[in-house]
């Protein structure tokens, strides 16, 4: 039996100093969320169109299940994925999900009719998925613990950098008069194939996680990886970096498998399962009862163009970017649980402000465009710090599987409900139904504020193995 490796790895990642290399992690990694953004915005503008006979003549209960079924493609994916990565290393799942996103999203360019259209939102989808398991768990075992938050708060709110593209890259893709309807909408996904592809590249060149290798045995290779990052860091910083007296030991030995991972969220860490699971639940009914359907909502109750849907995307969109960019530092400074509440419970707040001016008809587009820009500006810091939480708050050895089974559990129930919902309550053209919809969305934001308040954890600015043990540690120098 082979004896406990000890090492400063992690510690060593740690006390980095932000640099250019760090910042090509950031890219390479977060664009997941650029291309996820870019769907889903796609999906939403191009709406209108499926339903009409240039599109796919969908109604708009049937374009509701076609975005449950991406959600519950990106669900299936997370599973299956999450388990893969844990096992099979960080870079080899964020390359194979990656390529497998491109292919289905190629494939959804070619659709003919509803049952096709699904079946590939739904390969596109498993991709997505599978990208958050693998992409979180690497970002959060190579960045510094003390630039941890905000980095992850930037790289998940860059999902409104791909809601950006999408809405203005919408407006020729779906204007007739400059291309044909039945192959505007198609361009628009041939954008994620582009983006895709250029990013395949990139992705390349980052390492394994060293945390991962070491706890599967590889030492040499952590090593060696460490000692090249590390010395690319003192190059573009200029600064010597001192070595870290702190060291963990790993038995590697100690296999841990999906029973692990169940028995580390249902036994060893319940309160942080529930913590987790209700974050990503309120927040995953909020933005897909919103977006999945918000071409919808505009061109239904506000009399909107579909060709000039994705104008009102853009002010929201930014609000969604800058709440990351603005808020993301104070995650690392006041704290996880002070701003993770904060965030949903000022969301909410504005969701229900919203709702009273619909319902007494104070609302047009362009208003209500720019109340939900303020929401968001809130909303966006909140529901990244869901991912960040789930990505940091479990142990090493089963961080991918934890990140999958809380994203699918989560998007199942707070995501794939709210579309098929929102499209049947916005088919009816009534108001006061959609008005009830919102309200379940604000009421749910009030519940994850008060849970974090509750049951949050002080993560900030701590080393992932003192937030949670690795399984394979064994002793701490």
């Amino acid at each position: 039996m082979a004896a406990p490796i000890t090492t400063n790895v992690p510690f060593r990642l740690d006390r980095l100093p932000w640099a250019r290399w760090h910042w090509a992690v950031v890219v390479g990694l977060g664009i997941t969320w650029i291309l996820d953004g870019l769907e889903v915005t796609i999906v939403g503008t191009i709406a209108p169109i499926l339903t009409t006979s240039a599109g796919l003549s969908l109604t708009s209960t049937q374009t509701g299940l076609a975005a449950t079924a991406y959600l519950v493609g990106a669900c299936g994916g997370a599973l299956v994925f999450g388990a893969l990565t844990d096992r099979l290393g960080r870079k080899r799942l964020f390359l194979v999900t990656l390529t497998w996103y491109l292919v289905a999203t190629a494939l959804t360019a070619l659709s003919w009719n509803f049952a096709s259209f699904a079946c590939f939102r739904l390969l596109a989808g498993a991709g997505i998925g599978g990208e958050y398991s693998a992409v979180n768990s690497a970002i959060d075992e190579l960045i510094p613990a003390r630039r941890r938050g905000v980095a992850d708060i930037a790289i998940n709110g860059s999902w409104w950098i791909g809601t950006l593209l999408g809405a203005l890259l919408s407006l020729p893709l779906l204007d007739a008069r400059l291309i044909p309807a039945r192959l505007g909408w198609r361009l628009a996904f041939g954008l994620g194939v582009i983006l895709a592809l250029s990013v395949l590249f990139v992705r390349r060149g980052l390492p394994e996680s060293p945390r991962w290798l070491i706890a599967h045995g590889r030492a040499a290779e952590a090593e060696a990886i460490v000692r090249e990052i590390e010395a690319r860091v003192e190059r573009e910083t200029g600064c010597a970096l001192a070595v870290p007296e702190r060291t963990i030991a790993i038995d590697p030995s100690r296999r841990h498998g999906l029973r692990a991972t169940v028995r580390t969220l249902v036994r060893t860490y319940p309160r942080r399962t529930a913590l987790v699971l209700t974050l990503m639940i309120t927040q995953a009914f909020l933005y897909n009862a919103v977006f999945f359907d918000q071409g919808l909502q505009l061109t239904t109750f506000f009399h909107v163009a579909p060709s000039t849907v994705g104008l009102y995307v853009f002010p929201f969109a930014i609000g969604n970017v800058l709440g990351a960019l603005v808020l993301g530092h104070f995650f690392d400074t006041i704290g996880r649980k002070r701003m993770i509440a904060g965030c949903y419970l000022a969301s909410g707040a504005v969701m229900t402000l919203t709702i009273v001016l619909l319902l007494r008809g104070a609302l047009d587009a362009t208003s209500l465009t720019l109340w939900w820009a303020v929401m968001f500006f809130f909303a966006s810091a909140g529901a990244s710090a869901a991912y960040l939480t789930v990505s940091e708050i479990f142990p090493l050895e089963t961080r991918a599987g934890a990140i999958a089974v809380v994203y699918a559990v989560g998007t199942l129930v707070g995501g794939a409900v709210a579309p098929p919902l929102f499209g049947a309550l916005i088919g009816t053209g009534r108001p006061a139904l959609l008005a009830l919809a919102w309200a379940v969305g604000a009421a749910l934001m009030f519940v994850g504020g008060v849970v974090e308040l509750l049951l949050g954890v002080d993560a900030e600015r701590t080393a992932l193995e003192d937030v949670a043990a690795p399984l394979t540690a064994v002793a701490a120098g």
